[in-house]
């Protein structure tokens, strides 16, 4: 495998970026930045050999110094939302950032997605790694505990593309890490993605509240609009009249994976019948946000000049459910001092 490492600027800070592409010889190409640890791209072959960049994003470091829709970010210290921005650990409430109405998303204002890290190449024979590892200091974004958290990257001969985040905390915290690529097996560039057809490997979902916040329930997809168990075009039932549908402009919700504990296991398949193309996902984490870009709009300045429209992309956001800090049933994404956070998502593409 080849990798080639170059600069890719100055920070407004005045910090330099550099952006490292791997390319697998086998059809796949993919560029990160140690700015935020995000995928700027990610190129693979279509049925006949024709490559195309299949995430959304920015030609230049400036745009993913602003990227409010968190395109191709790392995401953390704990992704998706937490009602009224605030938890109780250990009889301690944390007050954290409101940057979405009352609540929470995402971390915060500052995410992980806008800070440099440290970066470690390793080379095998059949596989190909970069990582990106950080300090998160104590109460950063209101959070508890020194945190050191990696993020390592892998391409493999297949064309499949490991991420396996990694954590260790001095204190007791909450924790939720994820990647936020918008997909489109089109190509970045070719509009809506809802003629891509989708499968998810999920007897239910979280509903919620109109601010997105899961009321706790678990919900059966049978019989509704969110039941993707067989292949089904994402925009079928994308605009149905379904509570869940409209507080989301769309999907926007986390779906309870069918999965073993610790077990990776297949969770989801996209496909785009006319270029061929398809991506598997694959994981160990409990659950899976599907959105659909539904508050995208024209985004300017992207790769190529192209503004991205509303429902452009797809996203799946592997992770503990959302708000799981205040809702005890829910699977627990509390990280004791000392203990391991180690979770795997796999994106492999195909043709």
């Amino acid at each position: 495998m080849k990798v080639r490492q170059e600069s890719y600027g100055l920070t407004k800070k005045g910090e330099e970026a550099t952006l490292y592409t791997i390319d697998n010889g086998k059809g796949m190409r993919v560029s990160f930045t140690n700015y935020g640890a995000n995928i700027v791209s990610l190129e693979a072959p279509d049925a006949h050999g024709n490559m195309a960049d299949l995430v959304l994003g920015y030609d230049k470091l400036a745009g993913y110094e602003d990227n409010g829709p968190g395109f191709g970010s790392f995401i953390g210290r704990h992704a998706n939302r937490i009602g009224g921005a605030k938890f109780e650990l250990n009889g301690v409430t944390y007050e954290l950032e409101k940057n979405d109405g009352n609540n929470n998303l995402h971390g915060g204002f500052i995410g992980y997605n806008k800070f440099i890290y440290d970066t470690e190449l390793y080379q095998e024979e059949e596989i190909t790694s970069i990582e990106f590892t950080r300090l998160s200091p104590h109460m950063e974004q209101g959070f508890p505990g020194n945190l050191n958290i990696s993020i390592k990257y892998s391409i493999t001969l297949d064309n499949q593309l490991i991420i396996e985040y990694h954590a260790v905390s001095d204190q007791d915290t909450i924790i939720n890490l994820t990647n936020h690529s918008y997909f489109n097996l089109a190509g970045h560039n070719s509009g809506s993605v809802l003629d891509h057809k989708l499968w998810i490997k999920a007897n239910a979902f979280t509903p919620t509240t109109d601010d997105l916040i899961p009321t706790g329930e678990i919900r059966d997809v049978t019989g509704t609009p969110m039941d993707f168990r067989n292949f089904k075009p994402i925009g079928q039932d994308i605009d149905a009249d379904y509570e869940p549908l409209h507080q989301g402009g769309g999907y926007d919700h986390n779906y309870v994976l069918d999965i073993i504990p610790g077990e990776i296991d297949k969770v989801a398949e996209l496909i785009d019948e006319k270029s061929g193309r398809r991506m598997e996902v694959f994981t160990d984490k409990p659950g899976m946000q599907l959105y659909t870009a539904n508050m995208l709009d024209p985004v300017e300045h992207c790769k190529g000049g192209v503004p991205y429209g509303r429902r452009s992309g797809v996203c799946f956001e592997t992770q503990y459910y959302p708000n799981s800090c205040n809702i005890p049933t829910f699977p627990s994404c509390v990280l004791r001092a000392g203990e391991h956070y180690n979770y795997t998502t796999v994106y492999k593409f195909s043709n």
